[in-house]
């Protein structure tokens, strides 16, 4: 039996609440469980200089946790002049991901930063962040079409990510801290709308697992985003 006494194909409650920063172009508020995200997109009218003169735009993510949101507060990582390696992981995972289902051609020579602050933590921070910024980044494409900047969203598929692990022997979906901090195996899965894997994150934390256990996750995981796109669907419905 899980912690939370959920099947091991039973996502916990998600949802998304849009446009919930005045002043940015596009965000989300997305929880997945007691897990809470903001992601605000923001458009800069000015590609990264390394990419000035190439006619196509970028996509990046910054991603930080609250002092508080865990159970004991966390010293914020501009009191220490230097990100973590855990911080700049998931925030260039956040980049990636959003960068797979975008036509940087379209964007043009400009950049469109999403910032993921975890307000609580429980679990899934990373995987919330990606499924919650793809919102923030659409509504922040929306915004530039209706001002004439550019034709067309230059987004071209869905994307949402889910953790996934070997719990007490068996794969299950959506770990929370509970489950996460005791787990024989650690996974995260993000994917496209279509189908397509974008990345594929699996670490044996306890015990190694077997090609049958990692089809067993993947299968978990790919119904665990359809659902999760039908609910960014529904949310922009």
């Amino acid at each position: 039996m899980r912690p939370s006494k959920r099947a091991p194909d039973e996502m916990r409650q998600v949802s998304f609440e849009r446009r919930v920063a005045r002043y940015a172009e596009g965000s989300c508020l997305v929880k997945f469980g007691n897990t809470q995200v903001l992601c605000a997109a923001s458009l800069e009218d000015k590609p990264p200089p390394w990419l000035r003169g190439q006619g196509r735009g970028w996509v990046t993510a910054e991603y930080s946790m609250l002092p508080r949101a865990t159970h004991t507060r966390t010293r914020r990582e501009a009191a220490t002049g230097r990100l973590s390696g855990r911080t700049q992981e998931i925030q260039r995972l956040i980049g990636r991901s959003l960068r797979a289902v975008t036509n940087l051609s379209a964007l043009g020579e400009r950049q469109i930063v999403v910032d993921c602050d975890v307000i609580q933590a429980d679990g899934g921070t990373r995987t919330a962040s990606i499924t919650g910024a793809w919102l923030a980044l659409h509504d922040c494409f929306d915004w530039m079409r209706s001002r004439s900047i550019v034709k067309e969203s230059p987004l071209r598929d869905h994307v949402a990510a889910v953790s996934c692990g070997i719990f007490n022997g068996t794969p299950v979906i959506d770990l929370d801290y509970a489950e996460d901090s005791t787990a024989e195996t650690d996974a995260n899965f993000v994917l496209t709308g279509s189908g397509g894997l974008v990345e594929i994150q699996a670490t044996a934390e306890v015990a190694v697992f077997s090609q049958d256990e990692l089809s067993a996750m993947l299968a978990l995981a790919q119904q665990g985003v359809a659902d999760l796109i039908a609910l960014q669907k529904a949310a922009l419905a």
